[in-house]
């Protein structure tokens, strides 16, 4: 099958379009005749280097697919092959045919297509697990997002526009994206490179600080995103970019009754990413069925133009997702 494969580590140029033997479906496994993939933020750090594929998972990029089943591995039922799927998958996105486990796939509404199908699993799943299963969001809270015009971000605010309308979103982003986050329905928006964000936060709160803040800078955010929670407030950190390691007041996280929670959602069991996705099912595809959430397609790329791809993401130059059509 065709497929992106890597010239060992580095940037953009050591991706290269090659064949690749089309994987099987073992059981409990279906193989997806792949009409569509997504460039992620994972993608960019395994082809650095820095983010090996869980055991057994292909090491070819690509965390979630679109297409139609291909065929069912042993004891799979429900599904049929030519059946429309979305899939959260370990690795093995970038390339013709990827297997998921059936307990991953999710049916595509008709009014998506498999562009925008291709988007849904994995920024969707982030912000959905952490906001909701894990930092237990609820409505009347005041949620602070990290990451402008990402992907997790704008999936972050559709999804607490719909499932919490009474919350309160604060956004952090940079001055190209400013109007693009207000319009997806952001209350509060803070352009960081001209304002210190926890000061605007406690402006607007009147010190009082956010209920939850949803974070993937890590390290330089660490002690600004303690001091913008309130009382009992959750920071969840899904990523480390600006790096892994800083000091935490722990005085003041005791005095205020906060937690810090670590999430990754790649790693998980099988069974814990089945049940995070069946929540998911039940909680929020409606709302993909009935308009009310649009997955934001920012750039189409064909699949041999992998590494392009990878640049606009790594210049910020994208609002949504990316990508990437056989």
């Amino acid at each position: 099958m065709k497929a992106i494969l890597l010239d060992g580590f580095g940037g953009p140029e050591v991706m290269h379009a090659g064949e690749a033997e089309t994987p099987v479906a073992d059981p409990g496994q279906v193989l997806i005749r792949v009409a569509a993939t997504s460039v992620n933020r994972p993608d960019v750090v395994q082809r650095q280097g820095n983010y090996n594929p869980p055991p057994g998972d292909s090491e070819i990029l690509g965390l979630e697919v679109a297409g139609t089943i291909e065929t069912l591995g042993d004891g799979v039922s429900g599904w049929q092959p030519g059946d429309r799927v979305m899939a959260l998958i370990g690795g093995g996105g970038y390339a013709e045919y990827a297997v998921a486990h059936a307990s991953h796939l999710i049916p595509i509404p008709e009014n998506l297509d498999f562009n925008q199908a291709a988007c849904i699993c994995e920024t969707y799943l982030t912000a959905f697990l952490n906001l909701f299963r894990l930092a237990g969001l609820a409505d009347g809270d005041k949620v602070l997002l990290h990451g402008g015009g990402g992907g997790v971000n704008t999936a972050a605010i559709q999804l607490c526009r719909q499932l919490v309308p009474d919350s309160t979103i604060f956004v952090t982003a940079s001055t190209g994206k400013l109007d693009g986050v207000r319009e997806l329905g952001a209350h509060h928006v803070i352009d960081y490179r001209e304002s210190a964000f926890e000061e605007e936060v406690a402006r607007i709160t009147g010190k009082k600080g956010v209920d939850v803040i949803l974070d993937h800078i890590g390290a330089k955010y660490l002690q600004p995103n303690m001091r913008s929670l309130a009382v009992y407030g959750r920071l969840v950190i899904i990523g480390v970019t600006s790096g892994p390691k800083a000091e935490l007041n722990l005085a003041l996280m005791m005095v205020k009754r906060q937690q810090v929670i670590g999430s990754v959602l790649r790693p998980r069991s099988v069974a814990d990413k089945a049940a995070i996705i069946a929540d998911f099912r039940e909680r929020v595809m409606g709302h993909f069925a009935d308009g009310s959430i649009a997955p934001l397609v920012s750039h189409v790329f064909p699949l041999e133009e992998a590494a392009e791809a990878h640049r606009t993401m790594e210049s910020s130059a994208h609002f949504g997702k990316i990508v990437l059509t056989m």
